[in-house]
């Protein structure tokens, strides 16, 4: 193997490149705990059904209001369940891009 192989600029480079990475590892870690501690809501049935997710899609509460319970039935009931806790999901996965869309931006790649 000849003198100097795998020493100069290029090995600095490496190392800045894994402390950039590992920055980015932080800041992924940072950001995935505020996610699964921040909260989105969504309703359906003008505000008959209220789901709760975290940032990081797990599911918090559902609310029905018992108002709702006295007309609904039970198909007209999931239904609007679904339909908020798929409209909760879009507003974690958007809260979820906000708070790591940039960090995947960075990536020295």
């Amino acid at each position: 193997m000849a003198k100097g192989f795998n020493r100069g600029p290029a090995m600095g480079g490496q190392s800045g490149m894994m402390q950039q990475l590992q920055q980015m590892q932080k800041k992924m870690e940072i950001a995935q705990a505020q996610l699964a501690e921040e909260t989105v809501s969504a309703t359906a049935g003008g505000g008959a059904i209220k789901v709760t997710m975290t940032g990081d899609q797990k599911c918090k509460s559902v609310e029905i209001s018992p108002d709702f319970l006295k007309d609904a039935d039970a198909e007209m009931l999931q239904d609007m369940v679904l339909s908020a806790v798929n409209m909760a999901l879009d507003e974690s996965r958007a809260l979820q891009e906000k708070l790591m869309g940039p960090l995947a931006g960075g990536l020295p790649f």
